[in-house]
């Protein structure tokens, strides 16, 4: 499986997916530690990717999203975005329903 396909089967087995430098116990970067402190907050588990501990995905990842930045969240296959909308969503209490939404369709 080329690094592409890697990608695509990471999203579809991941309902929740974030990739993001580091690890939710020990994030490489603000961005990504905002990300996980709200997703934390919303109360599901969530998968994750370092793409710095994957170079292939961090360099890949971008061209095939097209956004060029990290982390990136998905939630159920789609790319939500990045902080700045996670954490705009997430305010405007719109993000809690499409977790909840995706965590339940997993359970189905």
């Amino acid at each position: 499986m080329n690094t592409e396909e890697t990608i695509k089967q990471q999203i579809a087995d991941n309902a929740i997916l974030l990739y993001m430098k580091g690890s939710p116990e020990r994030p490489q970067c603000g961005f990504s530690a905002k990300v996980v402190q709200i997703l934390m907050a919303c109360g599901e588990k969530f998968a994750y990717i370092d793409v710095l501990a994957n170079p292939d995905i961090r360099q890949t990842l971008p061209k095939i999203a097209n956004w060029p930045t990290f982390p990136q969240l998905y939630i159920s296959g789609e790319l939500v975005g990045g902080c700045d909308i996670v954490t705009a969503l997430y305010e405007s209490s719109e993000l809690q329903p499409l977790i909840k939404a995706a965590v339940g369709k997993t359970h189905r």
